[in-house]
């Protein structure tokens, strides 16, 4: 069994490692804290017995580039960057009907009893607004054979076109006498109304947890709670509180009662990662001086404490709302879907508790073996998020 002194040098190795580490991936994780991804929506009904209707929303300046590259169509990229962001983008799109219907129609079908369905456009193409930036809106007509088990395929801005990573297609739908919602994505493109519940389910609650786990901003402030929480019961009651707070807005933004444009909340989300990770650093300075801990009050807590958990709770609500853009919740009730946004919470949650258990107990293991130690590896964790939210912060607020 090695030494304590040997045990130590280990420790302090690892330490070292993973603060090398982290310096190398800073610039990395700064440019890419939720990555370029989309989401495309998909309202299916069916009109008739013969006939199902499905109105897509597509981002407009990635369907622009997408259709411009795969169809050659030079023009269509100039007209279309020309009044991107303007109120006139519907000019651009239906002066190139052609290249988007054929391009949309390559990648997005359905079919029924096994047989593909004939698509035809209607009306003019439209331009709405989710996330505050313009999604265009395509209507299509499938004409089907069949009129049961109705199959939706989805593989609309692919990874292989090298603009975006990881699309996922939400499909709220009223067909076969049914209705709910289903979410598509690279692994799961096709989706069938014969899908059971809990398959469904469970790829919204896969979703949340991998929106939390590669969502590297909400990793960090999750790190910046573990870190600052000295006891067990403070990470527990800090993580509640994050919980709460998320889930309120959550909710009541599928519901349509609240809403905040991407331009405020993520800005402030990088903000709430080096606000909590800087709230540590100012303990360890302050316990210093005083060389005495604050003496608790009410259930055991400081006034420090409860203000952590104050801070915690404001950032957590900005953060919900964080979550409900992941899919553009800003439709108002959206019943249909809030059962599977529920899901898709609660696979984010899931991911929450693995990650405390995983990172507590090393680190009270190691504040008990090495207090020094863990303090200043706490100290240069926090240092390193905080510096991390503050390059978010500013490179959100100024557009880059």
């Amino acid at each position: 069994m090695p030494s304590r002194p040997g045990i130590r040098r280990l420790i302090v190795a690892v330490a070292i490692a993973i603060a090398a580490t982290a310096s190398a991936m800073l610039p990395s994780l700064s440019a890419a804290a939720h990555g370029f991804s989309t989401v495309v929506y998909v309202d299916a009904s069916a009109p008739s017995d013969d006939t199902v209707r499905t109105e897509l929303g597509l981002e407009y300046d990635l369907l622009v580039v997408s259709v411009a590259d795969q169809e050659d169509a030079p023009q269509f990229f100039e007209d279309g960057m020309d009044v991107f962001q303007t109120g006139d983008e519907a000019s651009a799109l239906n002066a190139h009907a052609d290249e988007i219907v054929q391009y949309v129609t390559e990648r997005f079908a359905v079919s029924a009893g096994g047989r593909p369905c004939e698509p035809t456009p209607v009306g003019e193409i439209g331009v709405t607004q989710r996330k505050g930036v313009p999604y265009a809106v395509l209507t299509l007509d499938h004409s089907c054979a069949g009129s049961s088990a109705h199959e939706i395929r989805s593989e609309l801005f692919p990874d292989s076109e090298e603009y975006v990573t990881g699309t996922v297609t939400v499909v709220e739908y009223d067909l076969d006498g049914a209705s709910g919602s289903a979410a598509l994505d690279r692994d799961a493109p096709v989706f069938t109304t014969e899908q059971p519940l809990l398959e469904r389910f469970g790829h919204f609650f896969v979703l949340g947890a991998e929106h939390l786990l590669f969502g590297i901003d909400h990793i960090l402030f999750l790190l910046a709670l573990i870190v600052g929480s000295r006891r067990l019961r403070d990470v527990v009651l800090a993580a509640t509180s994050f919980t709460v707070a998320h889930s309120v807005t959550f909710i009541l933004a599928a519901l349509g009662i609240v809403s905040a444009p991407a331009a405020i909340v993520e800005p402030i989300i990088a903000l709430s990662i080096a606000v909590v990770a800087m709230w540590y650093l100012w303990r360890i300075r302050h316990d210093r001086r005083t060389h005495e801990p604050e003496r608790p009050g009410r259930f055991g807590l400081t006034r420090a404490d409860w203000g952590r958990l104050a801070v915690v709770f404001g950032f957590g609500l900005m953060h919900g709302l964080g979550f409900a853009g992941a899919f553009g919740i800003d439709e108002p009730f959206s019943w249909q879907l809030l059962s599977s946004l529920l899901v898709f919470n609660v696979g984010i949650e899931a991911v929450q508790i693995a990650i405390i258990a995983a990172v507590f107990p090393l680190l009270a293991l190691l504040r008990r073996r090495e207090p020094m130690l863990a303090l200043g590896v706490g100290g240069l964790v926090a240092a390193g998020v905080a510096v991390t939210g503050l390059v978010w912060f500013v490179q959100r607020v100024l557009g880059v």
